[in-house]
């Protein structure tokens, strides 16, 4: 089984494998908080602007950590309806919770912009990284939302996933990058020798240092 050291070697490894954008009209958003570790790495790599995208799955009701779809800042939802119908999930149930998620997303978009504006995504290509998924649901979130900013293009680079999930995910975007694909999965850090949590103040600075490197 393929494996990193931590997610600052994942970000070089994808870097090299999305070297033809290199010199083109591009956008690295990162999914926080890891996924902004490697999205920078690429981000420098590729001499990109680097931001973010904040989406937010919805739990299920007494398994918080199994989703049932996943929410972005602008209210964009993506449910899975057969979990829902499954589970007894209630519209007032979804409701609270997807309120309460996108004020959790608009905590975080203020704690690591620090009031700089979002990049112009209209008529770019835009990178989606983050570590590693699972089941996607927070993934296709963040690109339905994207897909409204007028992009022309939409790359998905993750170091790893399940194969389920890269085949369904290829359906919803232009090319999907993702140098391990494994089965059995059972979790994301399963691949990582350090998958320990990421801060905001490293999403901060990370954040930070790219906006510096662009601007020289």
């Amino acid at each position: 089984m393929a494996r990193f050291r931590n997610r600052v070697e994942a970000g070089r490894r994808l870097a090299a494998e999305l070297r033809e954008y290199k010199g083109q009209d591009i956008v690295v958003l990162a999914i926080p908080r890891g996924g902004v570790v490697i999205g920078y790495e690429i981000a420098i790599e590729l001499g990109a602007p680097l931001d973010i995208v904040v989406p937010r799955k919805i739990g299920a009701p007494g398994n918080p950590e199994f989703a049932v779809g996943a929410v972005t800042e602008d209210g964009t939802r993506v449910l899975n309806e057969g979990a829902i119908e499954m589970l007894g999930v209630s519209e007032e149930y979804l409701g609270r919770i997807i309120e309460r998620e996108i004020d959790e997303i608009k905590r975080r978009v203020t704690t690591y912009r620090r009031g700089v504006e979002p990049e112009n995504l209209a008529g770019k290509t835009v990178i989606v990284v983050d570590d590693g998924l699972a089941t996607g649901a927070t993934m296709k979130a963040a690109i339905a939302s994207i897909r409204k900013r007028g992009i022309s293009k939409i790359v998905v680079a993750v170091a790893v996933a399940p194969p389920d999930t890269v085949r369904e995910l290829s359906k919803d975007v232009d090319r999907i990058v993702c140098p391990v694909v494994y089965e059995p999965f059972f979790a994301i850090g399963q691949f990582y020798d350090d998958f320990s949590q990421v801060e905001d103040d490293e999403v901060i600075n990370l954040l930070k240092l790219a906006r510096e490197r662009k601007a020289k």
